[in-house]
């Protein structure tokens, strides 16, 4: 299941990168996340690094070990996470337009077991909107966070 998401920020590229690759402490920024752990941190970059993040999702607690797989800085970076037969893959991109920054987040999550490609089939469609609803909530924290830390307020 694919969907991709975006939000224009009142900020420079290098104000979102700062905000969106600053996991430590993401659940001060993110509403829907409670808390993050550092697991694995790279000597250098961002590549390799991987935490567990725990979030309120649909009305309960779930937590989940993620990773990033690549990064360009200032333009991108993708994570991982494997759950409950499902392998997600996420992909935060910063581009530039009409004076602002454009966040887009793209989040697919693949099914692998067969329970997991039967529940994805029968319940597909209706936790897309949900899915989408979340994530759309999640850019706009990031977006609050950077036009206050600019002092652009909200647009």
């Amino acid at each position: 299941m694919l969907i991709e998401v975006q939000v224009a920020i009142a900020g420079s590229k290098e104000a979102v990168w700062a905000k969106i690759t600053d996991i430590v402490n993401a659940s001060k920024t993110i509403s829907g996340i409670q808390k993050v752990e550092i697991l694995e941190k790279p000597p250098i970059g961002i590549v390799g690094l991987k935490w567990r993040e725990t979030r309120k999702l649909f009305g309960k607690t779930a937590t989940e070990v993620m990773w990033i797989t690549d990064a360009v800085e200032n333009e991108f970076y993708k994570t991982r996470a494997e759950s409950h037969g499902f392998i997600y893959e996420c992909k935060f991109r910063i581009a530039e337009q009409d004076g602002k920054s454009v966040l887009t987040m793209t989040h697919d999550g693949k099914p692998q077991a067969v329970m997991a490609k039967v529940l994805s089939k029968l319940l597909g469609f209706m936790l897309k909107g949900a899915m989408k609803k979340a994530i759309l909530k999640d850019l706009n924290d990031i977006k609050s966070a950077v036009e206050q830390q600019n002092g652009s307020g909200t647009q």
